[in-house]
């Protein structure tokens, strides 16, 4: 956190990005890890998690955060919807797309179908789902979290999403048709309804006096090319729930605020930062490499990093890995940037190259 202030630190933090749970496997099956530690390894900020982090020399995972219920409440009853020759299925998600679940596949499922098509579709099966109650936010929970929680690590709160939940539940294509249906203002309801709900969750979390050291979004909302709709249609509709949601983490003590985007963000860029958020994250290097060092020189020390170490290298030799980490120092350089792994570590990921990495990260002095 000395870091992302620009404060004084005795040396780097190791930060990483989780898991595949894949990778868990093959080390188990490897004997680097017991079958039990794999399992137990999953969950983001787990404990199991945190008994791994030590193993490997990890300090923490960025992405240990706490959350209210801020999706779709009730969500939707997961069900078979056909099995299809090829033993595919085509199965009704949680969030009302239609998925098509392919054997022996891990990745994420194709979307076949969705639901929300229209603003009958909205009216009748979402918007009520979408509303806030007092069952979204587990108030003792948070009102004895100061004194529960894990003291050693950062921890921060998830305050939802304003863009990426909508594309998950819509899908990119029904997402671009709802954009420009004839009922024009239907996508923008839709926007607002699910962003003033997930406000009054972080509002009554606030309240009950829990800290955090950070805030963060999941926002997804970018490609390999760029984004997945239009920069200035992302602007009108989510700049005023940034500020709003950004605004109030601030009235509460919360100055350091991370968004979570795949892909080339830089669009997007000017939205986030001029509305409060500060941090970008996991800066993944892709085909088309850093972004970071692009928009440090347009925002300024006002922007802050975790990420951009292309993990990629963790498949390959100790070579490529002191590459990334001599990297790695050129950008921590430059102050209020924590080098972190640009996704979760991926099956075919070398055990002892990440155990290196880990070790030499913390050498970094700045």
């Amino acid at each position: 956190m000395n870091i992302l202030h620009y404060k004084n630190v005795d040396r780097m933090p190791a930060v990483h990005f989780g898991y595949w749970n894949e990778v868990l496997v093959e080390w188990a099956e490897q004997g680097h890890i017991s079958q039990e530690l794999a399992e137990a390894a999953r969950g983001d900020g787990s404990v199991g998690q945190r008994k791994l982090d030590k193993i490997i020399g990890w300090d923490c995972n960025w992405y240990t955060t706490v959350a209210p219920k801020n999706g779709l409440l009730p969500a939707f009853g997961r069900e078979v919807l056909e099995v299809l020759p090829d033993g595919s299925q085509r199965v009704l998600s949680r969030r009302g797309v239609i998925e098509k679940i392919k054997p022996g596949v891990v990745s994420i499922p194709s979307e076949d179908d969705y639901l929300l098509k229209d603003r009958d579709a909205f009216e009748r099966l979402f918007k009520p789902k979408m509303q806030f109650s007092p069952e979204r936010v587990d108030v003792e929970f948070f009102k004895k979290f100061n004194e529960t929680r894990n003291q050693e690590i950062p921890i921060g709160l998830c305050l939802g999403s304003v863009m990426g939940q909508i594309r998950d539940i819509t899908t990119v294509k029904g997402m671009s048709y709802l954009i420009y249906d004839e009922d024009e203002d239907l996508f923008a309801d839709i926007v607002d309804t699910y962003a003033d709900m997930q406000y009054q969750c972080v509002e009554a979390v606030l309240a009950t006096g829990a800290r955090f050291d950070f805030a963060h979004y999941w926002e997804d909302i970018c490609f390999k090319n760029g984004p997945l709709l239009s920069p200035q249609i992302f602007n009108e509709l989510c700049a005023k729930h940034y500020k709003k949601r950004n605004d109030l983490c601030n009235k509460y003590g919360i100055d350091i605020i991370s968004l979570d985007c795949d892909g080339v963000t830089e669009a997007l860029q000017s939205t986030w930062i001029e509305n409060g958020v500060n941090v970008l994250f996991p800066i993944e290097i892709g085909t088309w490499g850093d972004q970071f060092e692009a928009a440090r020189k347009k925002y300024g020390e006002r922007l802050l990093g975790v990420g951009g170490m292309d993990k990629t290298a963790f498949r390959k030799d100790k070579a490529a890995v002191d590459a990334e980490i001599e990297r790695m120092k050129r950008m921590a350089s430059m102050g209020g940037f924590i080098p972190c792994p640009d996704h979760r570590i991926m099956p075919g990921s070398k055990f002892e190259l990440v155990q290196y990495y880990a070790e030499e990260i913390k050498k970094i002095r700045i």
